[in-house]
């Protein structure tokens, strides 16, 4: 576990489904590690898609920020280790994050982002990928099969991201970007930015 901002830790764990032979494009295009993301808000130890598939780790950091803790998905896909940290933190659940974190729901992507204005960094679940250059891509249309979008609905449902002052996209899938994030958002859209 890394701290990568104040008070925002990354983590990456081997996903258990990954597929090796993923061919660029296709559903099982994405890296082995996938990354998960813990948050000190003001009231609460927000962990967002945490694959832990040994969550002893997360038990110094839950114990140090002495908080409650709430466990938010962006995509369907992304149940990772939710279920078990529900059960292994179940005394300190929070059913909502409280000020601090915003959802940002992405029209008809069947995703919904997160937003933490103190930070300016936004955590993004399948739309939003590392493209392996230090840049951001969208999710390829294999991704989006079971949804009524292609890459032209996708950059246009992501276009409102634009509106948010982003600097930190911290992605699931590749490596996150820390400065410039509302740059590189518009570049992966194809968006001039104003």
């Amino acid at each position: 576990m890394q701290q990568i901002l104040p008070g925002l830790w990354r983590w990456t764990e081997r996903h258990p489904a990954w597929n090796p032979g993923g061919a660029p494009g296709s559903a099982d295009d994405w890296p082995e590690e996938v990354g998960s993301v813990a948050y000190e808000a003001p009231h609460a130890l927000v962990l967002v898609d945490p694959l832990a598939p040994d969550p002893a780790f997360l038990d110094e950091l839950v114990e140090r920020v002495d908080k409650r803790v709430s466990i938010l998905q962006t995509v369907r896909f992304h149940s990772r280790s939710r279920e078990e940290l529900e059960r292994r933190y179940a005394d300190r659940l929070a059913p909502e994050p409280g000020p601090g974190v915003e959802p940002v729901p992405i029209a008809g992507a069947g995703e919904s982002m997160v937003w933490l204005p103190e930070l300016r960094a936004l955590i993004p679940g399948d739309r939003l990928l590392g493209d392996g250059r230090g840049a951001l891509r969208m999710s390829p249309d294999s991704w989006l099969a079971y949804l009524p979008l292609d890459q032209a609905r996708l950059a246009e449902a992501l276009r409102p991201l634009l509106d948010l002052p982003v600097e930190a996209v911290v992605v699931s899938h590749g490596e996150p970007v820390l400065a410039g994030g509302r740059r590189l958002i518009a570049q992966a859209i194809g968006q001039p930015l104003k």
